[in-house]
């Protein structure tokens, strides 16, 4: 079985804000060997859009610097799920569109024997945080304090437990905490 990782750099005081963050050759390093070791990626509406934006143009004109293009090819050519109510349609190649998220669905996509499933929006690793589907968490966490935002964990209703299982420092000062869902003991 492939697990579902969620992967997302937050600040320091723990907002999500993709504008805000350090993205240099050493983290889209990271982030290219993740998405390497992936082949799927699941989107809320308003991550997609940023991502959509952005990523499709650097593949058509690169930028030269090589991490970062890079990413551009790999977040371009793998496989995206994008759960929104409100899209009608998604342009992006390789994008499929989906109304809402169920848990039946995602198991059976786990259960498939191919590489690891990603998921980077807030709001959808919240849901599947809520649904017991996430296996690891990868949070990048940047040397940054925004003091508003909008935080990850934004609407958890039920207390989850993790176990740390490493961290990896970058020099510009962020790191990346690896968690695990802790064994359900106590529930």
């Amino acid at each position: 079985m492939r697990k579902l990782i969620a992967a997302l750099n937050m600040t320091l005081d723990g907002f999500c804000d993709h504008t805000a963050m350090t993205a240099d050759d050493e983290i889209h390093q990271h982030y290219n060997e993740l998405l390497s070791n992936a082949d799927t990626l699941i989107y809320g509406r308003v991550t997609y859009q940023l991502m959509e934006s952005y990523w499709p143009s650097i593949v058509k004109d690169p930028t030269g610097n090589k991490p970062t293009d890079e990413f551009g090819v790999l977040i371009d050519n793998i496989s995206k799920i994008v759960f929104s109510r409100t899209l009608k349609n998604v342009d992006w190649k390789n994008t499929t569109l989906k109304k809402e998220i169920i848990k039946e669905e995602i198991l059976e996509l786990k259960q498939q024997a191919r590489k690891n499933i990603l998921v980077g929006s807030p709001s959808l690793i919240t849901a599947l945080a809520q649904l017991d589907l996430i296996d690891e968490y990868q949070l990048g966490v940047q040397p940054i304090v925004l003091g508003s935002g909008l935080p990850l964990f934004k609407n958890i209703k039920n207390r989850i437990d993790l176990k740390l299982l490493q961290t990896k420092t970058f020099g510009c000062g962020a790191i990346i905490l690896y968690y695990e869902p802790a064994k359900k003991t106590h529930r």
